[in-house]
């Protein structure tokens, strides 16, 4: 059989995109999709309408204002919508940065499909949800084992919430040994996640930001001359979120323990130290990973997802309740913490997610995540040697001193076209590629971030690179198709930013957007 060559060239691509109106607007009075069944004789002669007998607190005033819109209309309209999305089963994401976005087999989806599963309700008797518990025990110990932690919750919907959950924790630890008001500082660096200061913000304390030394690694005399008595904790990601990895964080920790400080770790961007570095070895006193990330489930917009927390067996009693034990053969809900939080979430974690993340670790094994790390950093190493010959790239800090992700600059791009990493971000658009900029604040001038991971082929990732470089000859050569962009994509170009900053523009419901526009047009007239 003659080879078959993969394609040379940019990917031709062109999403469709329709004007199409929010679902309400397409709401006609009597249209119908579905009419539900009748109530049969014997159960209405048992139970009534099965409203009437409902107290008066839990029947609605007036019925919800539902779109009318027949079944024909309802599919046209989702199947229009899902034709403008892409996601990693349709797109190279490698683009997504910090986000560790991975290919999450369909088997899972399969399991968690299950209607035993999706009929869970929290409020469950524990007999009842025993499989269910014992696989987010066993989940439970495979983290242990992972990170070198105790004990782990799932409460977290996501890392975010897992980093507030561990700033109160420091809090109540602090306070139950009587250092709580004197303890009133949190350290971090600026190259980690903007979360990790305002979660403990949100505490009360004060913040201490590191810079970076010339290299862009945390500065060990710094830290030194930062931490005292006021020392709470100090919080850090690692690889931090420009991809540098610390590989003195032991001295770190140290240097804040022996001032009495309480260190815990953003493993958010752990998917290049599955099975290499641990936690604990680190001398870190907590850790959460996203299971929404490294662990292959969907992200879910960040809150249903999970930031599973991990600490040591000295602040198990300040978790949040109840935790997961077993004694004997059977699991149960432990809720006895001594000097518990309380809880950072209702009830105990996405059950869905937790399943996803405990099948993906049995499908690969100690060896299979281990290798999951070496190829995320293989392939990392693969696209960052080839980015930076790129015409316009540059490689702020820490020369090949990354592991699975890597800040990028267009820096020296912008100084001679005047495109920008938001013009470019657009352009990428029009190849159906997900690129990211960064967070805020913009440590690396134009930056743009990208993550391999394990789940993409050199093929996808020269396809990649294909891309970055085909704008980066169009920004030298004919900037005004950049600046033009994005011209085959469902997106486009925002030429205001009054709808994000000014609350009087934008509208989180139909009803808030519709009360909005009456207004408008009762200024107007």
């Amino acid at each position: 059989m003659q080879e078959i060559k993969s394609q040379k060239k940019v990917r031709d691509f062109h999403q469709a995109k329709w004007n199409e109106p929010v679902i309400f607007e397409l709401h006609q009075k009597g249209e119908r999709g579905v009419v539900p069944p009748r109530t049969e004789e014997k159960i209405a002669s048992t139970i009534g309408d099965g409203v009437s007998k409902l107290p008066g607190h839990l029947k609605r005033s007036r019925a919800p204002e539902l779109p009318e819109i027949s079944q024909n209309r309802v599919l046209r309209h989702y199947l229009r919508l899902s034709q403008e999305t892409l996601g990693a089963a349709f797109n190279v994401e490698i683009g997504q940065g910090t986000c560790t976005m991975k290919y999450s087999p369909v088997v899972n989806e399969k399991l968690v499909a299950s209607e035993k599963l999706r009929s869970l309700h929290p409020k469950q008797d524990e007999e009842t949800v025993q499989g269910t518990l014992k696989a987010t025990y066993e989940l439970d110990l495979y983290l242990r084992e992972i990170s070198g932690m105790d004990y782990f919750s799932f409460q977290p919907g996501s890392g975010t919430q897992a980093l507030f959950m561990m700033a109160s924790m420091v809090r109540a630890y602090h306070e139950a040994n009587g250092e709580g008001e004197q303890r009133d500082e949190i350290i971090t660096t600026i190259f980690s996640h903007p979360s990790q200061a305002a979660t403990a913000t949100v505490k009360g304390y004060k913040i201490i930001t590191l810079y970076p030394d010339e290299n862009g690694f945390p500065d060990l005399e710094k830290l030194k001359d930062a931490v005292s008595e006021r020392t709470a904790g100090f919080v850090v990601a690692n690889p931090e979120d420009t991809g540098i990895y610390n590989s003195k964080i032991k001295k770190f920790t140290k240097v804040v323990h022996d001032a009495g400080g309480i260190c815990y770790y953003d493993q958010a961007n752990a998917n290049g130290l599955l099975g290499i570095t641990r936690a604990k070895e680190a001398g870190f006193d907590m850790c959460f990973f996203n299971l929404h990330k490294t662990f292959s489930t969907p992200h879910a917009c960040g809150g249903p997802g999970s930031g599973a927390v991990g600490v040591v067996e000295r602040l198990k009693p300040y978790l949040p309740k109840p935790i997961i034990e077993k004694h004997g053969e059977k699991y149960v809900l432990n809720t006895n913490l001594e000097h518990s939080i309380g809880k950072v979430r209702s009830y105990y974690g996405v059950a869905q997610n937790i399943i996803r993340a405990y099948a993906w670790i049995r499908a690969l094994g100690p060896d299979g995540l281990k290798a999951v790390s070496e190829t995320a950093v293989l392939n990392n190493n693969y696209l960052y040697s080839k980015i930076k010959e790129i015409k316009g790239v540059d490689v702020p800090y820490a020369e090949g001193g990354r592991l699975e992700q890597v800040r990028y600059s267009w820096e020296p791009l912008y100084q001679d076209t005047g495109i920008t990493t938001e013009d470019i971000s657009r352009r990428m658009a029009d190849f159906a590629h997900q690129y990211w900029t960064s967070h805020h604040p913009y440590v690396v001038p134009q930056p743009f971030t990208l993550e391999p991971t394990e789940s993409y082929s050199k093929e996808d990732l020269d396809e990649y690179i294909r891309s970055l470089t085909h704008i980066s000859n169009e920004a030298y050569t004919s900037p005004e198709v950049i600046q033009s962009a994005p011209h085959c994509s469902s997106i486009h170009k925002i030429t205001t930013d009054k709808y994000f900053e000014d609350p009087e523009h934008w509208a989180i419901t139909w009803r808030a957007y519709l009360k909005k526009y009456k207004n408008t047009k009762e200024k107007q007239t």
